[in-house]
C-alpha cells in the first residue's frame, strides 16, 4: 500500500482522530515526510494492527507507558505512530506539545487545521516559540531538540523559548543517553551543525551532554593558530562539511571517488562523510589535560592525539553510539596528526606512503580528508603556505588511500611458505619478515616470489634473532 492510501485507510478507520506533531509542520512548509504521528481516540493497539492488516504492514507496540504503537509499510516507505489522544480533546493534547509549530493538528477526516497557538504564524516568521515554560521541564531533551530544528529548518528561537530551553538544560543529565544521541546526531548532519552546536552551547547544554566540548573553551594555542581550542574545533567542523559539499576543489579528480567511498554507510545509521563530523568534533578533545608551555614559552599538546582517542571512545561510549563508530572515531582522533608531520618529508617515498596507509588504517581515507579539514582552519603564522604543501600532499596520498581500501597489499609470499623456506617457527619474528616483505613489494623493490625469499634470507643474516628469542612487533 502506497503512503497516501495509508492515511486514507486511516482516516476511514479512524475519522475522530488527528496528525499530529512534525509530520503537519512539514506538509505545510512543503518538505517531503514519510513519518506520522496519529492522535486517535480510543484503543490505539487495535486500530495499529487493522491498520496494519489494511496496508500489509508491520505494526508493534512502540512505547508501554504511553500506549503508542507503529505501523511500517514493508519497503519501509513510510510509517505512522499511532499514539492516544489526550482525554480532554485535541486541544489539551496540542497544549502539552513543545513548541507551536509542531502545535497544529489536521483532522483525518478534513477539515480545518486545529492551531490553537498560532503556529501557523510562526511558521510563515520562520520563528520557533514555546507552547508553554512547562514543555522544557516536562521533557528537558526538548532543549537540544529546539537546536536541532533551529539548524535543520533554519528557524530562530525567540528570546523568551531560548531562556526556558536554558532554564532546563540541567535536567539532560538525566536524560536516557540514547535519545541525548540521536538528536546530537542529527544536529551534527545537518548542513547547518556548527549553527546548531553554537546555539547548544549558549543554551548550557553541551555542558551537560557533551563537558569534554565545552571543556575547550579558552584553550589557547600556539601562534601557528588564530583561534582557541573550541571555536578551531567548530571550524574544523565547518571545513569538513565544506569538504563534503564540494570536494573537487580540494581533491580533483579523485573527488567522485572519495565522495562514493565516504558515502558508504558506517554505523548508527551515519555514512563515513557524516562519522567523519564526529571526528571534527573529538579530534583534540585532549588538549585541555595535555597543554604544556615548554621552555621556549612555546604552547605544546603533546599525545593529545592518543589520550583524544581515548577520550573520543569514552564520550561515544557513554551516549551509547556501537562499538564500531566508537573505534572509528577514537581512530579518526588518533591518526589526524600523521600527514601533517609528512609534509616536511614530501615528496615520500613508496614505503613511507605505506607506512602511512598502514598506519592510519582502516580510517587511511577518513582522516586525511580530517587532516585537510584541520589544516583548512588553522589560519594563524604562515598558514597559506603550510596549507598549500598539505593539500599537495593529501591529493597525492588520497588515490593510494582508495587503492588500499579497494585492495589491501600483501606479502608476495605467505607466511607458512616463508617459515619452511626459512625454518621459522611462527611468531613474531615471522609476522616482522612478512611485513617487511609486503612494505618492500608495495614500494616496488620485489618482483617475484624468489627475490621476495631472497630478501628474506637476507634479513635473516644481515639481522638475525635467536630462534625462539621473543621479538618486539613494532
Amino acid at each position: 500500500m502506497s503512503e497516501a492510501a495509508a492515511l486514507g485507510a486511516l482516516g476511514e478507520l479512524c475519522p475522530e482522530g488527528y496528525l499530529v506533531g512534525g509530520c503537519v509542520r512539514d506538509r505545510l512548509l512543503g518538505r517531503a515526510t514519510s513519518d506520522y504521528d496519529a492522535a486517535v481516540p480510543g484503543a490505539v493497539a487495535a486500530l495499529a494492527r487493522r491498520l496494519a492488516r489494511a496496508g500489509s504492514a508491520h505494526a508493534f507496540a512502540l512505547s508501554e507507558d504511553f500506549g503508542a504503537w507503529r505501523v511500517v509499510a514493508r519497503d519501509h516507505s513510510w510509517q505512522i505512530d499511532v499514539l492516544p489522544l489526550h482525554t480532554e480533546g485535541i486541544a489539551a493534547d496540542l497544549a502539552q506539545r513543545d513548541l507551536t509549530i509542531n502545535a497544529i493538528a489536521e483532522p483525518l477526516s478534513g477539515g480545518e487545521l486545529v492551531d490553537p497557538f498560532h503556529g501557523r504564524t510562526d511558521l510563515e516568521r520562520r520563528r520557533l516559540r514555546m507552547v508553554s515554560r512547562e514543555a522544557f521541564t516536562a521533557d528537558p531533551l526538548r532543549t537540544l531538540r529546539l537546536a536541532r530544528l533551529a539548524c535543520e529548518l533554519g528557524f530562530a528561537a525567540d528570546a523568551d523559548t531560548q531562556a526556558a530551553a536554558r532554564a532546563a538544560a540541567g535536567g539532560l543529565a538525566a536524560v536516557a543517553p540514547e535519545r541525548v544521541f540521536a538528536e546530537l546526531r542529527r544536529i551534527l548532519v545537518s548542513d547547518a551543525a556548527v549553527a546548531g552546536l553554537e546555539l547548544l552551547d549558549s543554551l548550557g547544554a553541551t555542558a551537560v551532554v557533551l563537558p569534554e566540548l565545552s571543556a575547550l573553551h579558552g584553550i589557547a594555542q600556539s601562534p601557528y593558530h588564530h583561534l582557541d581550542v573550541y571555536e578551531h574545533t567548530l571550524a574544523v567542523l565547518g571545513a569538513a562539511i565544506e569538504v563534503q559539499r564540494d570536494p573537487e576543489p580540494v581533491f580533483g579528480s579523485r573527488a567522485a571517488e572519495l565522495d562514493a567511498f565516504l558515502e558508504r554507510p558506517l554505523a548508527n545509521e551515519l555514512t563515513r562523510w557524516q562519522a567523519l563530523r564526529l571526528g571534527a568534533l573529538f579530534h583534540d578533545v585532549a588538549k585541555p589535560q595535555t597543554r604544556a608551555v615548554n621552555e621556549e614559552g612555546r604552547t605544546t599538546f603533546m599525545g593529545h592525539d592518543v589520550a583524544g582517542a581515548a577520550v573520543a571512545g569514552e564520550v561515544l561510549a557513554r551516549l551509547r553510539a556501537s562499538q564500531r563508530l566508537g573505534d572509528h572515531v577514537a581512530a579518526l582522533a588518533r591518526h589526524h596528526l600523521h600527514l601533517g608531520f609528512l609534509v616536511h618529508e614530501a615528496p615520500l617515498s613508496r614505503r613511507a606512503v605505506y607506512r602511512y596507509l598502514r598506519r592510519c588504517e582502516p580510517v587511511e581515507v577518513d582522516v586525511t580528508v580530517l587532516s585537510v579539514a584541520d589544516r583548512l582552519a588553522t589560519r594563524g603564522r604562515g598558514s597559506d603556505e603550510a596549507i598549500a604543501r598539505h593539500l599537495e600532499l593529501a591529493r597525492a596520498m588520497l588515490g593510494d588511500a582508495l587503492r588500499w581500501q579497494a585492495e589491501r597489499p600483501r606479502p608476495p609470499v605467505r607466511g607458512d611458505e616463508l617459515a619452511r623456506e626459512l625454518g621459522l617457527p611462527h611468531g613474531p619474528r615471522l609476522g616482522e619478515l612478512l611485513q617487511e616483505l609486503e612494505e618492500a613489494a608495495y614500494a616496488g623493490e620485489l618482483a617475484s616470489r624468489e627475490q621476495a625469499l631472497h630478501h628474506a634470507r637476507e634479513l635473516q643474516r644481515t639481522r638475525p634473532v635467536e630462534r625462539g628469542a621473543p621479538v618486539s612487533d613494532r
